[in-house]
């Protein structure tokens, strides 16, 4: 098996093939925090995300009580935002700390935090490659 080596640029080499050191975070929070969170990492200079809406319920199972125009209604699945980041490495622990700190309100349904390893990313525009495109 070749041994991985680290190039210049910060990159392992492995078998030939260049392995970029970069995390997807995917973070499920209440729709009202939003703001408070994007504004945190772009302050800690995150430069880019996705944000979208999405419906979700964790362990508590997500039924809410909720009353509209009068009538009292069970909300199943309660909605929620995504933010998609990709990060380097280096750069994770920060973005979750700051993502916790903002989203959280100490309730059920504050939402969850995934990591996820990134093999490889790619610049449309330039075709930049690696921890280049993030």
């Amino acid at each position: 098996m070749a041994r991985p080596f680290v190039t210049r640029l910060g990159r392992e080499r492995v078998e030939g093939k260049r392995q970029a050191h970069m995390k997807k975070i995917e973070a499920i929070i209440r729709p009202l925090r939003l703001e408070a969170v994007k504004s945190a990492l772009v302050e800690a200079g995150v430069e880019g995300m996705t944000a979208s809406d999405v419906r979700g319920a964790g362990r508590a199972g997500g039924a809410r009580h909720d009353i509209f125009r009068g009538e009292q209604y069970v909300m199943h699945l309660p909605p929620k935002v995504k933010l998609e980041l990709t990060v380097r490495d280096s750069d994770v622990e920060e973005v979750i700390a700051l993502i916790l700190e903002q989203a959280r309100t100490g309730e059920e349904g504050d939402g969850k935090v995934f990591v996820l390893p990134v093999a490889d990313a790619r610049r449309i525009r330039t075709g930049e490659t690696g921890d280049e495109a993030v």
